[in-house]
């Protein structure tokens, strides 16, 4: 009886030793790494060239700018708000209440042209394409703008006038202020400026003051950039670099900290140099990932806006600005 015992006790112990066997060792092999997230593809150089249009023929400065603000679309609807119910202040007065504020420099920088940082807040689906494409395609990006820019020249419909020089560099085409002074921001059709119609962007909303119809060119209002000048995010901080295919800030490349973009080379973007909310600046190594930290939520880290109406317009509503500038300058008749 007691070697009966031993021998069911064995074979019990066996039989548990091979149940349980088969689980630990195939584990192992059970375990299949989990999918790479889904990355949204590249534009290809006819989209891009599709998403620049609308700024394409702007002054060197003015694109960097806008492409940088791109980057912080979140920042781009709370500067619109905040200027809508500050319209009292002008001049000094109005850029020393905007220096205390915390947006990026590039941010601070287009409170100085109303109109554009307006347009940027009601068609905000577009703003959010061109900071995602800045982020993970900023050579194609730059180089779409002077594919547009040639177009444009070839048209008839890029020159030189009273309100802006447009020289060209070798391959590059630039454009400058015809007075440092003051700056002009030029009224089109981007969808007809540049020659051959093109398609109009998904969306987008001609924002009063900056759109006109037909295939010229126009210019209101000049923008005095005076008032601005003794900031560290004026006018005078900012430029296109042609040959590095990038936006400069302070004599060096440019670089977002916004987390509203993922940058698909790895990470969220990073990328040049920055100034910060105190109005430091620096290089940096690519920010970490995360979300921002603001209340907005109209963005997922793909760079697609949601919830807003189908003309792209900023959730947060509000009227239209002005179009006009600090300066008066004379306008120019349409080219």
């Amino acid at each position: 009886m007691k070697l009966l015992k031993h021998c069911l006790s064995f074979l019990l112990s066996c039989c548990l030793v091979l149940a349980s066997a088969p689980g630990a060792f195939a584990a192992p092999s059970e375990q299949t790494p989990a999918p790479p997230p889904v990355q949204a593809a590249k534009l290809t150089p006819e989209q891009l060239q599709q998403l620049v249009a609308p700024i394409a023929l702007y002054p060197d400065a003015l694109v960097a700018q806008i492409l940088a603000a791109a980057t912080y679309p979140d920042q781009v609807v709370e500067a619109d708000r905040w200027l809508q119910e500050h319209n009292n202040l002008k001049g000094e007065k109005l850029g020393k209440e905007v220096d205390k504020q915390h947006w990026d420099p590039s941010v601070k920088a287009l409170v100085e042209f109303p109109s554009v940082l307006a347009n940027m807040d009601k068609n905000l689906a577009w703003t959010s394409s061109l900071g995602d494409a800045y982020v993970n395609q900023q050579q194609d990006v730059m180089n779409a703008v002077q594919t547009m820019r040639d177009r444009a020249e070839k048209a008839g419909n890029l020159k030189s006038t009273s309100q802006e020089k447009v020289s060209q560099q070798g391959q590059t085409i630039v454009i400058e202020p015809a007075d440092p002074d003051v700056v002009y921001v030029p009224e089109y059709d981007p969808w007809l400026v540049y020659g051959a119609p093109i398609g109009i962007w998904p969306g987008w909303y001609s924002y009063p003051g900056l759109y006109i119809g037909g295939p010229g060119i126009a210019f209101g209002l000049g923008f005095g950039i005076g008032f601005f000048g003794g900031f560290g995010w004026g006018w005078g901080h900012w430029g296109a670099d042609w040959r590095g295919h990038g936006v400069m800030f302070d004599h060096h490349g440019y670089v977002s900290h916004s987390r509203v973009f993922a940058n698909r080379a790895g990470g969220f973007h990073g990328g040049g140099t920055r100034g910060v909310a105190g109005g430091q600046h620096g290089f940096a190594s690519h920010g970490s990932s995360g979300t921002h930290s603001s209340a907005f939520s109209g963005f997922n880290h793909g760079g697609a806006a949601r919830s807003f109406s189908s003309r792209g317009q900023s959730s947060f509503g509000g009227g239209f600005h002005g179009g006009g500038g600090f300066h008066g300058g004379g306008g120019g008749g349409r080219r």
